[in-house]
């Protein structure tokens, strides 16, 4: 099965083809451009390097937020035209958990987080373990300090995300009780 993965839902533009399970071309931006000017020639330049074309593909998922809304509204629309155009199947995901499911091989509480602007933050949290992953809690919009406050207790923290700087001290503080980990980026690179 050959799909088309699209994420426009923050600064990020990224996009993916896969042949079963088997990452074929991705290209990943974050230089601020608007992404209905950037999408469309960035899909075609990818199906063209790796030698496909629309119609060759199965399936088109894209991530559906939480996030920004205007990228969120020009990925689902772009994704949702091109399936439904080569009557093709159409899946959505959650923009956090994928940022999760990067985490290989960890064992822990994942918790990705985007900012959402005056303290408030999208989050959910993932728990992994052996190689299987959880939802420990569901997506949402939030403060940070309640999010902090639901997430007391649990061991084995990691927080991940291109934001996840910008909260990096409030996080730290609030962490004296566990073992927690701010993330450098939103690859789970652990440091």
């Amino acid at each position: 099965m050959r799909l088309l993965a699209i994420d426009t839902s923050n600064q990020t533009l990224s996009v993916a083809v896969c042949e079963d399970r088997r990452l074929l071309g991705e290209y990943t931006t974050t230089v601020k451009k608007n992404h209905s000017i950037m999408l469309m020639p960035t899909i075609a330049d990818l199906m063209q390097r790796v030698g496909l074309k629309a119609k060759d593909i199965d399936r088109f998922v894209v991530a559906q937020g939480p996030g920004s809304y205007t990228g969120l509204r020009i990925g689902v629309t772009t994704a949702k035209t091109l399936a439904y155009t080569l009557n093709k199947e159409l899946v959505g995901i959650s923009s956090l958990e994928v940022l999760a499911a990067n985490c290989i091989g960890l064992t822990g509480t994942v918790v990705p987080l985007f900012d959402a602007r005056r303290q408030q933050v999208y989050a959910g949290a993932y728990t992994i373990h052996q190689g299987k992953r959880s939802i420990a809690l569901p997506d949402q919009h939030i403060s940070l300090t309640d999010l902090l406050q639901q997430l007391q207790g649990v061991p084995d923290l990691y927080f991940i995300g291109t934001d996840v700087e910008k909260f990096k001290e409030t996080i730290k503080a609030s962490c004296f009780y566990n073992r927690c980990t701010v993330a450098d980026s939103s690859r789970c690179c652990i440091g």
